[in-house]
Order: C-alpha cells, then structure tokens, then sequence
C-alpha cells in the first residue's frame, strides 16, 4: 500500500529515553540478580540471609522481570516508526536500511555472546526483520495483527491440542539441556571457554527459550505496538493524549489486578501437563504486559503533569545510551560472575548480587553523563548510526 507519512515533525521524546532508561537499568538488575544466567548460588550465611535473599528474589522479579523487556521492546517499535517516518517525509524508503540495520544488530548480539549467552539483541534482530512487512500496513491490520501476536497463537495451539488429545507433550524445544551445556564454562572455564559456548550453544538457547515462553511471539507484538503508538503520536503532549494515559492507567491496573490471582490459580486447575503449561505461559505474559503498560503510563503522566519530570529527566542520558549500556553489562557481568574473572558466583547471593546490579547501573551513568558532555550519541550507539547509513 502507499504510505502517507507524518505531517508533523518527529522530534526527539525525552520521556521516551526516561522509559529506556528504567527499562534498561531493570534488565541490569534482573541480569544481575541472576548472575548472568548462572543460576548457581551459594549456601547463605544465616537463616535470615536465607529470608533476605528470598525476599529480594521475589520482590525484584515481581516489579521487574518481563516488564522492562517489555518496555524496552515497545520502544524498539517506537524508533523503528520515528526512523521510517522521517525517512518518508524526505520521499524514501527507510525499509531496506532498516533490514541493513537489523543484520548489524544481529552482528552486535553475536558479539554479546561471546560473554552472555542470554543476549536478546540476536531475537531482536529476527523479530525486527518479521515486523517491517507491517511498517506501512494500515492502521487495522497492524491493530489485527498486534493483537494476533499478543493472544500468544503458539500457545493457544498447544492448549486446544491439548484438550483434543491429553497426552500431547508441552513445547520443549531444549532450552533447559542447553542452558546446562554452557554452566561449565561459566564455573570452571576461561573467557575463551564462555565466548565458544555462546557462540555455539547460546543463539539456540535464546530462541528456544523465548519460542517456550511466550518471548517470540510478545516480543513482535511489543514491536507492532510500539509502531501503532507512534503513528498515534502518544508519548507527546498534545491533543488529549494525557486524558488517553489516564485511560489506559486504570485500564492497565485492573487488567493486572484480574490476571495476577488467574496466572497464580488458573493453570492449577487443569490436570492436562500441555494445557497447565501454555495456559501458565499466556497468563504471565499478559500480566507483565498490563503491568508494563502501568508503568509507561505512569511514567508519561508524572512526567507531563507532575514535579516528578525534574526527578525523572536526569534518566534520560541513560536510555540515550541503551545499547552500550546493555552490551557493557554483559562485559561488567560476566566478569563479576563467571570464573573468567572475579568469580562472584561462589560468593554472591541474591541481595549482594542485586547491590552489584546498583553499582554496575551508578558506573554506567557516570559513563554516560561524562560521554555525552563530549558526544552526541553512545559509542555503540555512533556506530550502529554511522553503519547503518553507510554507503549513502
């Protein structure tokens, strides 16, 4: 179809890179407090160590773990439709750099590997290259197939396969055995040990993993979003986008508040094993996302309605560099953790690993402050920029 660009100016979104800030300094803890992947923990100390690092656990990967993926993910969509869209008002078409810009990708998270192998940068890429056919779709197919992906299809295949025969298997594509396969070189291992596990076990694990938890199919529903609120122009103040955010707060909150208790009680209820289990995989999927939808919301509001924007703008310098920042944290980790370096793992529960997190986040702010007092963009950041327009 012929696509009708913006008529207005796509100007840079402070609380767009206030969002990828939060979302990437959650990934830093999450990742941190599972030491990279490693799942290996020591012994602690007293039974109160014991019920801190539980209490910890928990609470992190309540407010956490699925949610700032998500909003990470949604903001990929969202520069995807600005750069598209600023293309085409100068009369181009950004379609084919963008696929050149998704093979630089996939080249930055097979780069990432090489020292964890729970990169997300590789599915990013692929999923990215399945979603540029809807970059120009109209308004209600990239609606139709939003929600198409958000409904989780592979999971609803398993769970009607499931009551049509009881003894169909769930989705298990190794994921687990693969994981297993890479432990040794993180606990005994040199950094050259690690970097040939990622490269040969970790792509497979990733896309595994993410096609037998949901991750897939969300993830390109979070990029199709991401293109529909930007064609929408949510994350400016302008029209009656607040009172839309007002809306979409309460909506948001009472859809976690009705999918929480059925993600914790529903999957209990059936004895099929198949249907348990993509019924547990659909319901924490749709829960993260109402929960990430709260706190976008939430965030946009308190910034363009509150005192709270003088607190919130200091993010914005570390979203601006997501990329370094996500590529370093696997370097800053790997390091921390695996035997290759300081090999924390042996020693670090999850509350101190967890103050590891906080301090890799405070280093790296400092490291963008300073940066970008002297640069435009990150420095993972310039050449994914200046790779992507090359030749032109």
């Amino acid at each position: 179809m012929t696509y009708t660009p913006s008529l207005k100016p796509n100007t840079r979104i402070d609380v767009a890179d206030i969002l990828r800030g939060i979302a990437i300094g959650g990934i830093v803890l999450i990742h941190f407090i599972e030491q990279l992947n490693f799942y290996i923990f020591p012994e602690p100390s007293s039974a109160f160590m014991a019920s801190l690092n539980q209490c910890v656990w928990d609470t992190t990967f309540f407010l956490l773990a699925g949610k700032m993926y998500a909003i990470f993910s949604m903001l990929f969509g969202l520069s995807l439709y600005i750069q598209h869209d600023n293309q085409a008002q100068q009369g181009a078409d950004f379609r084919p750099r963008f696929l050149w810009r998704m093979v630089l990708l996939m080249m930055f998270g097979l780069f990432d590997l090489l020292f964890y192998n729970g990169d997300i940068l590789t599915l990013y890429a692929v999923c990215g290259v399945l979603v540029v056919p809807f970059v120009r779709a109209s308004n209600k197919l990239l609606v139709a197939a939003l929600i198409l992906f958000t409904l989780q299809p592979v999971e609803i295949a398993y769970i009607v396969m499931g009551l049509i025969d009881p003894t169909t298997t769930s989705l298990d594509l190794g994921s687990g055995e693969l994981f297993k396969a890479i432990l040794p070189a993180q606990a005994e291992g040199s950094w050259l040990d690690v970097a040939v596990k990622g490269i040969e076990k970790g792509f497979a694990v990733n896309f595994a993993w993410a096609i037998e938890h949901g991750r897939a199919t969300q993830t390109i529903s979070l990029f199709l979003l991401g293109i529909f609120l930007g064609r929408k122009r949510l994350f400016y103040d302008e029209g009656d986008n607040v009172q839309i955010w007002k809306r979409i707060l309460v909506g948001s909150l009472c859809a976690f508040a009705l999918l929480y208790p059925l993600y914790k009680i529903v999957p209990d209820m059936v004895d099929i094993a198949c249907v348990q289990s993509s019924l547990e995989v659909m319901l924490n999927m749709w829960k993260n996302l109402a929960m990430m939808l709260f706190y976008v919301s939430g965030v946009v509001l308190l910034y363009y309605r509150t005192g709270v924007k003088k607190v919130l703008a200091p993010i914005a310098p570390y979203g601006k560099m997501s990329l370094t920042n996500y590529l370093s944290q696997s370097i800053i980790g790997g390091f921390v953790f695996y035997n290759w370096g300081l090999g924390m793992y042996r020693y670090s529960g999850h509350t101190s690993s967890l103050l590891i997190g906080v301090a890799c986040i405070a280093l790296q702010y400092l490291f963008c402050r300073w940066w970008l007092s002297r640069h435009s963009h990150g420095p993972f950041e310039a050449l994914w920029r200046k790779l992507t327009w090359i030749g032109k």
